[in-house]
């Protein structure tokens, strides 16, 4: 019985390995057309339209949501009413008792000056249809106000298992990167929750011992059906694979599946296609690059 367990086990550890090292670059690449994209951070593939994009600006911008076809086309934006751009890092879509959620994270803090940072969540407006461009006001649906036990930690890789109901979060400066987890659902209003790390990630460039900000993560993203984790830092992408019986915490200590080198100039961002079988990276600057990975 334990032999015939453990076989099956192998059997899908393998399998589910394989799967993540078939992501390959395509020559798919796109740019972004929106003027108001000028220091892109954050990308999340639309929930609910495999073929739009929601992008975010770093600080000192608007509080504003970018819709972009994944052609690169401009589609409009929103305005996060009540929210403020203090240092917008990563952006990610999911999708939770059947209606879906972008969740803006305010969490970078470059000088570890930070008190506290947040997760906006609100609900994705309707995609326009034809050549309408999206134009509206939304407000946040609950907001995460946070705290890293240990004192500020830069951060700039959110995802969302939303199975789980969970959102996990990277700090940047540490060597290693550690990981962190909240509630995905707001407890106490107005309340700030404290968090501690989970453990060190592991990822490593071929390079980090000649520049070790090449390891730092600057993007993250968890596929919709909770199994697989994009990393993306200034030289790679790196792919988690998580068994069912395992948590993130466990996956990400393993090794990953390093993918072909993206080439970006900055590379700020990383989403997964809404079935799991494309990876999109994203630059930042105006008119920023978008590549993808595809899958078999």
């Amino acid at each position: 019985m334990h032999i015939l367990w453990l076989f099956s086990y192998l059997t899908l550890l393998s399998a589910s390995l394989c799967a993540a090292t078939e992501f390959s670059p395509t020559a798919k690449n796109t740019k972004i057309q929106s003027t108001n994209i000028r220091e892109a951070s954050g990308i999340a593939i639309s929930p609910t339209n495999p073929d739009f994009m929601w992008i975010i600006n770093d600080s000192g911008n608007p509080p504003e949501i970018h819709l972009a076809g994944i052609d690169g086309s401009d589609h409009g934006k929103i305005t996060l009413k009540g929210a403020k751009n203090n240092d917008w890092e990563d952006l990610a879509s999911f999708t939770l008792d059947g209606k879906p959620y972008l969740i803006v994270a305010d969490t970078g803090d470059n000088n570890a000056k930070r008190e506290s940072s947040k997760f906006y969540i609100f609900s994705e407006p309707k995609i326009p249809s034809g050549a309408n461009h999206l134009a509206e006001t939304v407000s946040p649906a609950w907001v995460i106000q946070f705290r890293f036990r240990d004192g500020p930690r830069d951060c700039e890789s959110v995802a969302v298992d939303a199975r789980a109901e969970k959102i996990y979060f990277l700090s940047k400066r540490t060597i290693p990167p550690e990981l962190y987890e909240l509630p995905l659902r707001a407890k106490e209003k107005n309340s700030i929750q404290v968090v501690q790390s989970m453990g060190a990630i592991s990822v490593k460039s071929p390079n980090s011992e000649l520049i070790q900000f090449l390891d730092q993560p600057t993007g993250m993203d968890i596929s919709a059906d909770g199994t697989l984790a994009a990393v993306i830092t200034y030289c790679g992408i790196f792919v988690y694979h998580k068994l069912p019986d395992q948590s993130w915490a466990t996956a990400f200590s393993q090794k990953p599946v390093a993918l072909p080198e993206h080439h970006l100039g900055q590379a700020e961002s990383v989403a997964f296609s809404k079935d799991g079988k494309t990876i999109f990276a994203l630059a930042e600057g105006k008119s920023p690059e978008v590549i993808r990975y595809n899958g078999k």
